[in-house]
């Protein structure tokens, strides 16, 4: 992804979770808060407590293939962060790519025209 497109810095995670909407998933939780730009950036959060850093990878890898897929459908201008929980690494991939599109609804990130 480029650089332009992704969220690093600590305090807009922070901003994010304070200020953000949320909503929760078996495999993913997901914080979107509306920005001035006129696209969408992503930030993705995996804990340690999921496991080694070959793991945390994979996650990482799994959540922004689910967000890269559904980009297309989605509302542009915002900023999404999506926190992996334990039940990412496990999940079938169709079942995650659901689940996220049920919580872009959820929190009216999904362009209703493109379904």
């Amino acid at each position: 992804m480029k650089k332009a497109v992704t969220i690093k810095q600590n305090h807009e995670f922070r901003r994010m979770y304070a200020k953000g909407k949320s909503a929760v998933g078996p495999a993913m939780v997901v914080y979107c808060r509306k920005n001035r730009l006129g696209h969408n950036r992503l930030g993705l959060t995996v804990s340690t407590k999921l496991g080694g850093a070959v793991v945390r990878n994979r996650a990482r890898r799994r959540l922004r293939e689910v967000y890269r897929l559904s980009q297309p459908g989605m509302k542009q201008g915002y900023d999404i962060v999506i926190v992996a929980r334990s039940r990412t690494l496990k999940a079938p991939f169709p079942s995650m790519m659901d689940s996220f599109r049920r919580l872009c609804q959820k929190l009216e990130l999904w362009q209703e025209a493109s379904q």
